[in-house]
């Protein structure tokens, strides 16, 4: 199970932000070549996140390349793939099924040249669209190569532009693209669907309050546009200590249980059965995957 909590947009001409990235907590960086980057500095910043990559510790290194209707993907993923230090490949736009079928036949095609296994490059895929939402389970489901999803449903955002919907922090003109995105992204199997980002870096209660229903929702881990929002998406998405002390409780009672020939039974007087216990386990596991990013990160969050 690969977990992340906190994936932080860092512009990728920033040399001021790209050096502060070892002090910083995230469970991972995207370095932005789209829509943060203007056209000029394109190749500028291109080149700044090769040179960036194989410095961040861990295997933390997202690159979002931009989309395909704008003519600079192909120098991006020529860029990029089998660059060393690169964990995998942020796409944005992915409005269709035919849109993810070209990018990832882009990507096959460069990793033969290459030498590299076929599908070897992961990408996360970014669902910003009235159609991508729609389409998102056939999206999501159409490559090996893709490891989750990302909800852009942030402030004036595409998403809003695409519904012509009005964006409010507490959400409801957004909900139904938000929940449909979730669903589908569990549908394809994600353990870790990722919610898009909070734009207002001066509202941390705000950032709080989003972030908590983004996980009751379902949602894993979120990006992020401010270091000041990275420690408090990391407490938010990881289990509380009272949490993982009863579902362990739930996974020792269910196997006891199984011992003495029954498939079911209780703690702290509620029911556990098989679903319980499956739903035990996988809190149990995502546990265990945040103590293997905080150990290679060094940053040890609340539980």
């Amino acid at each position: 199970m690969k977990i992340w909590r906190s994936l932080l947009f860092v512009p990728a001409n920033q040399e001021r932000m790209l050096n502060k990235l070892d002090s910083l907590p995230a469970d991972g960086f995207i370095f932005d070549l789209e829509d943060t980057i203007p056209d000029p500095e394109k190749n500028n910043a291109r080149q700044m996140t090769l040179d960036v990559m194989p410095k961040v510790k861990g295997d933390r290194s997202w690159v979002r390349v931009n989309g395909l209707s704008t003519g600079f993907m192909h120098e991006d993923l020529d860029a990029l793939i089998g660059a060393p230090g690169l964990t995998g490949l942020i796409v944005p736009k992915m409005d269709s099924l035919a849109d993810v079928n070209t990018v990832d036949k882009l990507m096959a095609s460069l990793e033969i040249r290459r030498g590299l296994t076929v599908g070897s490059t992961p990408i996360i895929v970014m669902m910003e669209s009235a159609g991508g939402v729609l389409d998102s389970r056939a999206i999501m489901t159409s490559s090996p190569r893709i490891q989750t999803m990302i909800y852009g449903g942030g402030e004036d955002g595409d998403m809003n532009v695409s519904l012509g919907a009005t964006w409010t922090s507490p959400g409801p003109e957004m909900m139904f693209v938000r929940q449909f995105s979730l669903v589908s992204a569990r549908a394809a199997n994600f353990d870790c669907p990722l919610d898009g980002v909070f734009a207002n870096v001066k509202d941390p209660e705000g950032f709080r309050s989003d972030t908590q229903l983004s996980k009751r929702l379902g949602y894993r881990g979120r990006t992020v546009i401010h270091p000041n929002q990275i420690e408090d998406a990391n407490n938010i998405y990881t289990p509380t200590a009272a949490q993982i002390e009863y579902y362990s409780r739930v996974v020792n009672a269910y196997q006891e249980a199984l011992t003495r020939g029954v498939a079911s039974t209780t703690v702290d007087g509620k029911l556990v059965d098989l679903a319980m216990s499956k739903t035990a386990q996988r809190l149990l596991d995502h546990v265990a995957a945040i103590k293997n990013i905080e150990a290679i990160t060094g940053f040890v969050g609340k539980a």
